[in-house]
């Protein structure tokens, strides 16, 4: 079993609390070579590696991997023995859920009232949240479903828009509207959450 960390925005970490999001997708960045052969594979063979259980080319992991959830963090205080972090994207909610406590001795950041640490510096022991890989495959962007929509976790912005809407609108936010419209192949990853990361 591998850990590997992944950056995810505050309303994808909310919607990982929440349970809604168990799926997420990210660009296939190419040229992938393949580790037997040493040649590039195109998408369509990646994913059909992917299809027959081969996760040898897998820039994500495998089922059973795990993947612990970078997000934007700081420092709140320092005891003798704890330091409490406290999270961007659970500053709504009450204290008890917006803290993390983890030892002293593996806290190497002072502590502070305003400056935040980004997603992507966030070091191993500042998670919170640790994932389990379910499923890993390859596929073009807008081949996903109603319900891979749903389960990449978004909320549509009214009732009477789909998921899929909801999505590309998310997708659009972070890789930008020509994405979308190129319909890249992406690594869908699916998870289940673990729980605490300590």
């Amino acid at each position: 079993m591998i850990e590997r960390g992944m950056i995810f925005n505050g309303e994808m970490v909310r919607a990982i609390l929440d349970g809604r999001k168990t799926q997420t997708r990210r660009p296939v960045k190419f040229p992938v070579h393949d580790k037997n052969l040493g040649c590039e594979l195109a998408g369509n063979e990646l994913a059909g590696e992917l299809s027959e259980g081969n996760y040898l080319n897998s820039a994500f992991g495998k089922p059973g991997d795990r993947i612990w959830v970078r997000e934007t963090f700081r420092v709140h205080s320092r005891a003798t023995d704890v330091a409490t972090l406290v999270y961007k994207a659970s500053m709504r909610n009450s204290w008890t859920e917006q803290t993390h406590r983890v030892p002293v001795s593996v806290c190497n950041k002072p502590a502070t009232s305003e400056k935040w640490t980004p997603s992507l510096l966030m070091p191993r022991w500042a998670s919170r949240i640790l994932l389990e890989i379910t499923n890993v495959r390859v596929e073009r962007l807008r081949s996903m479903s109603q319900d891979d929509a749903r389960a990449e976790g978004v909320i549509a912005a009214s009732g009477s828009m789909e998921a899929g809407l909801a999505f590309r609108e998310l997708w659009d936010s972070i890789y930008g509207e020509e994405s979308w419209k190129a319909n890249p192949w992406v690594w869908v990853i699916e998870f289940k959450r673990c729980g605490s990361t300590n």
